[in-house]
């Protein structure tokens, strides 16, 4: 039987074998598959988006044009990120609650190098921390949410025997208030909430370690679903309806991740290094994770490590400048942050580490 040239149909040779030989016209790429396109003998030549005389004042995160006049092409993309010594905290402490943003934080309770459970808040507003009126009932191991206006302090340990504690106070920017207790008392729980009328408590040590979630309305606490690992000494960020807890121990060490819906918690995927008592800043697509305790083997190892988060993985950033745990944590996403305080590893801390990740126009080549 020989070749039949009248249609595509009757290119069918005997056997199911296809001869092209007399066919023309082109595919459409759309009937192509990625794997099937592997003899590509060229490609398109590279054009910039954009020719411009000078650069743009305001470029867009993976922009890229031409400048005419430098003759180069650039582009503008994400730094790498790094942290940077901010201003001192009056008090050193670890243990310490946290809340705010890298501008504009709030650090209350603790112990400091007494050693002796405090009741001291400071405010941060940049550049330094101010001492400000303290909380009604001195703690440590205690849990915050909200702003530096506006903020929550809730559950922490104190003595006598060490007790866990259920105390909740609000701060206005002037001073606390004691209002209605978390319903399980409990320290080493983590906190996260925008404001201190809407905030999460997750987890904790009761001793028994704990998964109990609750959720603050401005008014009470409400038992609604728990963790799925119970943990302590794990931290949290976000607010009351989209928040984010990785690490803890039970009393071995975390690198669990979970988010949070406003109604319940899924398990995503871990941090690289497994650790405890961390600082967790962002949201559930941007997070930073840093410092902590991961022990391998033996005593505790203070770490220096950071993490960021994009919403789907943990990716290892740049390190922080000194190893350090039981730290107070601030920030908005995984390009603002800020660590302070915290024990390095017997030394209580009154270090501040500021966290940048700028935008920055790069040259990728010159003609």
């Amino acid at each position: 039987m020989g070749i039949r040239t009248r249609s595509f149909a009757n290119n069918i040779l005997s056997g199911g074998v296809f001869d092209a030989t007399d066919l023309d016209g082109a595919l459409p790429s759309s009937n192509i598959s990625d794997a099937s396109v592997t003899n590509i003998t060229a490609v398109p030549a590279l054009v910039a988006t954009t020719t411009v005389a000078s650069d743009p004042p305001s470029p867009n995160a993976g922009q890229i044009w031409y400048n005419s006049t430098d003759r180069v092409l650039r582009g503008y993309v994400l730094s790498a990120g790094s942290w940077a010594s901010g201003g001192t905290m009056n008090t050193a402490r670890n243990s310490l609650g946290s809340t705010g943003t890298k501008t504009a934080a709030l650090a209350f309770g603790g112990i400091d190098p007494s050693p002796a459970i405090v009741a001291f808040t400071e405010s941060y507003n940049g550049t330094s921390w101010t001492e400000v009126n303290d909380l009604n009932t001195a703690r440590k191991l205690i849990a915050g949410g909200g702003t530096y206006t506006a903020a929550l302090a809730f559950g922490g340990r104190n003595p006598p025997a060490d007790t866990n504690r259920a105390f909740t106070e609000t701060w206005d920017g002037t001073s606390w208030t004691e209002v209605a207790d978390l319903n399980t008392a409990r320290g080493q729980l983590a906190g996260f909430g925008a404001t201190n009328t809407a905030a999460i408590a997750a987890g904790g040590g009761i001793p028994t370690v704990t998964a109990v979630t609750e959720s603050w309305n401005g008014t009470s606490w409400t038992e609604v679903n728990d963790l799925n690992t119970a943990r302590r000494n794990t931290s949290g960020s976000g607010t009351s309806t989209a928040g984010i807890v990785a690490g803890g121990e039970d009393p071995g060490q975390f690198a669990n991740t979970e988010t949070w819906n406003g109604t319940s918690w899924t398990e995503v995927n871990d941090l690289n290094t497994a650790r405890f008592g961390l600082g967790v800043t962002g949201t559930t697509t941007s997070a930073l994770a840093f410092a902590g305790l991961a022990p391998p083997l033996g005593p505790p190892n203070y770490q220096v490590l950071t993490e960021s988060w994009d919403g789907s993985s943990w990716t290892e950033v740049n390190d922080l400048s000194a190893v350090k745990g039981y730290i107070g944590r601030a920030g908005s996403d995984n390009t603002s942050a800020l660590a302070f305080g915290g024990i390095n590893p017997t030394v209580n801390l009154a270090t501040t580490e500021e966290w940048t990740k700028t935008e920055v126009t790069t040259t990728l080549g010159a003609s």
